[in-house]
């Protein structure tokens, strides 16, 4: 298996990504040891998440947008670290999932107590809001009981933007092996996550973006993630000044000994970016 963090790999340069791989049974029973401190990224991005669940934050200046949920029990510990970044999570007003697996909806049912002083809009592919419906009815029952989390599910097409708060968010479309998923330019910056390939017009809707934040597992092929040189070929061909790798895995060998060009960079847990 692989192992997910936050900005993608681990922070000395010497270190191996393979020293931090491990099972499942071992985070379950230990959550506490894949905790990391939450960090500002650059501008209004947050990370808030593990080693292995990878939720990020945006302060909009109008409530607090959540990309992803991760998956117990990273969520609270993520709901921890909004508090130690000095937001509440009471302000958490939006969420953008990228897809359905569990590793990046499971942490719903948690946002319960947060949903005490107002609603919460959840912005999905209708897919994800399909599956998490089925998932999770009790949400959607005609009378619910209280505690239930106060949800709004909005289904939103790939290249259709709409705003949030005072921020512009585009959905684009990329693929997660044969699975549709999604990723988002929001404003410069564009993020992407599980992709193995993308059709023409995302490419054209990331175009003039300054940061790309996107995933790279591995040096050979996967059959539902991308490759260290496709992410690579793929900064290239939107065009971004910068890009930072995310979503490596242990086979993605020593930090130090990969080459990459000037522009792209292994990301690490509590890297800052300068923009």
């Amino acid at each position: 298996m692989y192992l997910e963090t936050a900005m993608g790999g681990i922070k000395p340069a010497e270190a191996s990504l393979g020293n931090y791989a491990t099972n499942h049974t071992d985070y379950f029973a230990h959550p506490e040891k894949y905790a990391l401190e939450p960090f500002r990224i650059f501008g209004n991005l947050y990370y808030v998440g593990d080693r292995r669940a990878c939720p990020y934050l945006i302060d909009t200046g109008d409530g607090l947008i959540l990309i992803d949920t991760g998956y117990p029990p990273a969520d609270i510990l993520y709901i921890n670290n909004i508090y130690e970044l000095g937001f509440d999570p009471h302000d958490i007003k939006y969420i953008l999932h990228t897809h359905e697996h569990y590793d990046h909806t499971g942490g719903i049912d948690d946002l319960r107590p947060f949903c005490r002083f107002g609603d919460i809009d959840i912005y999905a592919d209708n897919l994800t809001c399909t599956h998490l419906r089925e998932r999770l009815p009790y949400f959607f029952r005609e009378v619910l009981y209280p505690g239930v989390p106060r949800l709004h599910f909005h289904s939103i097409e790939p290249y259709h933007a709409f705003s949030i708060g005072n921020t512009e968010v585009t959905p684009i479309q990329i693929m997660h092996g044969s699975l549709p998923i999604l990723g988002y330019r929001i404003g410069a910056l564009g993020f992407v996550t599980d992709m193995l390939t993308a059709p023409a017009e995302s490419y054209a809707a990331l175009q003039g973006i300054d940061t790309l934040v996107v995933n790279g597992l591995r040096h050979y092929a996967h059959g539902s993630h991308q490759t260290i040189d496709d992410a690579i070929a793929f900064s290239r061909k939107v065009g971004a000044r910068e890009t930072y790798l995310i979503h490596m895995s242990h086979q993605a060998g020593l930090h130090a000994e990969v080459q990459l060009p000037a522009h792209v960079h292994m990301a690490y847990d509590g890297l800052e970016i300068t923009i």
